[in-house]
């Protein structure tokens, strides 16, 4: 009889499933851009709502009607830029050619890092003399957690790139915003779709049932009931990787493509009366994505323009209601 191919079950999308290295992701990876712009932003994951959208799709079998969706709300008050970073390519990729910093820096970034007296001026000269090195240019920015509802001081500081084609004009925007802040407004617009990275909710260290879904063995199996039947062949004799064993579950970074924006305002129209559970208060602008993000509440959500948008375009659905 011929060899019958049975992969095992379980999901190997992700590998390896190790924890995150910290509580809020990078961005690593951007779309490309004709014009100087910020290719990214960052908020804080309130809780979700279902608003009442009228259907405006033609083919749909809802076609004219009122349909309810879920959303999701970030928290999105504005990000101070306190730094510009130019890199240049080398053989081993990206490697920094000089940053600059701007000198009043938030009192609470000296809980993040240590505050000194910065050469703002002579670091940017030296950025504008080695222009024709430069390759990227990024955006060092901090969070300002006391305008949101998370109660916590200490900022998060990360990087975010200005795409565009030339490097002379990406410096000299990134240059403009210097000190300055960047609202959600200014980053996408309503209708547009985003992608969302972030770090999943912690689950510990679970089994292989659990972790990749295998099957329960039968009562007469001796040993273990949720545990793999075999670790794989005699010789060689090691454990492969594809071996599904307990480990790491949750707390992974993850990149969730295509999220629509719909709506983008202030934290009074969505704020339940007692405010989101487990959060509190929108107190400033808000974006609002249609489906489920990633993460826990009061977890940093990145968001990027879409790398690979659906060829499809969809008009803005008209939202009648907003049910909190």
């Amino acid at each position: 009889m011929p060899e019958v191919n049975k992969p095992r079950e379980g999901s190997k999308g992700y590998w390896p499933k190790k924890r995150s290295i910290r509580i809020y992701p990078n961005l690593t990876a951007y779309p490309e851009a004709d014009k100087p712009k910020v290719m990214g932003y960052a908020g804080y994951k309130s809780g979700m709502l279902h608003a009442i959208l009228f259907d405006n799709r033609k083919g749909s079998l809802t076609f004219g009607q009122e349909v309810s969706a879920p959303v999701t709300i970030i928290d999105c008050p504005p990000l101070k830029v306190i730094g510009i970073r130019a890199y240049t390519s080398s053989v081993d990729g990206l490697k920094i050619l000089s940053e600059a910093l701007v000198k009043d820096l938030p009192k609470d970034l000296s809980r993040k890092l240590k505050i000194g007296n910065f050469k703002t001026e002579e670091k940017l000269a030296e950025i504008e003399k080695s222009a024709d090195k430069i390759s990227k240019v990024r955006l060092v920015i901090a969070t300002q957690p006391r305008l949101s509802g998370v109660r916590k001081k200490t900022p998060e500081v990360f990087e975010l790139e200005v795409g565009g084609k030339e490097a002379k004009e990406n410096f000299g925007y990134a240059k403009s915003l210097l000190n300055k802040e960047i609202a959600a407004k200014d980053f996408i617009r309503e209708g547009e779709l985003v992608d969302v990275v972030a770090v999943t909710k912690g689950k510990g260290t679970q089994g292989p049932v659990k972790r990749f879904g295998i099957k329960i063995q039968v009562r007469h199996a001796k040993k273990k009931l949720r545990h793999v039947g075999s670790l794989g062949q005699e010789r060689p004799g090691k454990v492969r990787h594809t071996v599904p064993m307990s480990g790491q579950m949750g707390f992974w970074r993850r990149t969730e493509l295509n999220k629509r924006v719909l709506k983008i305002g202030d934290g009074d129209e969505v704020t339940p009366k007692s405010g989101f559970t487990r959060y509190g208060v929108v107190k400033n602008n808000y974006i609002m994505l249609e489906g489920s993000v990633p993460g826990s509440k009061k977890r940093l959500v990145m968001l990027r323009p879409a790398i690979r948008p659906l060829k499809l375009k969809f008009n803005l659905p008209e939202i009648r209601e907003i049910v909190k």
